[in-house]
């Protein structure tokens, strides 16, 4: 099938001073809105006025619909196709998550173990609110301070 094209379906649109309305919604695929319109006289001539604001939407969504048809015609389009790769999704999907999911992402990834450094360097907060964080995770039952048995630092074990 060719394209919709403006013109012509401006052209539809003005049959209505001709008595034949809805040419336009027809021809953009619209047959249910088009046989309205035909035997309404384009809804009381309402519908066809406000068609002119609408034409230009009406054949995008109509040609958007025909090269889905063809399987995708990439590029021809005046949108490009959208590429995306593993890593951009992973960065999406992290940056989706909650500070909290995102820290209980962290102490998976290192183990069940965190000082707070790592967890602030995961969770992209300021140091005080790391610390609120990884204090909620305490009283949630999420983790326990400890000590690292060789260096004696401060750690977070948390139970993933």
């Amino acid at each position: 099938m060719q394209p919709a094209n403006s013109g012509i379906a401006y052209l539809l649109w003005a049959l209505c001073f001709f008595g034949i309305c809805g040419g336009q919604r027809f021809y953009t695929g619209k047959v249910t809105s088009g046989l309205i319109y035909l035997f309404t006289f384009g809804v009381f001539g309402i519908g066809q006025l406000v068609d002119l604001a609408l034409i230009p939407g009406l054949v995008d969504r109509r040609n958007t619909y025909l090269r889905g048809l063809k399987g995708g015609d990439q590029g021809t389009g005046p949108h490009p196709p959208i590429t995306l790769n593993l890593g951009d999704l992973a960065e999406l999907q992290r940056r989706s998550m909650s500070p909290m999911q995102k820290l209980l992402k962290a102490a998976q990834e290192h183990g069940g173990a965190l000082s707070m450094a790592q967890a602030a360097l995961h969770v992209e907060l300021e140091p005080e609110e790391v610390k609120k964080l990884l204090q909620e995770a305490q009283r949630h039952g999420f983790a326990e301070i400890g000590n690292d048995p060789h260096s004696g630092a401060i750690r977070y074990y948390f139970d993933v």
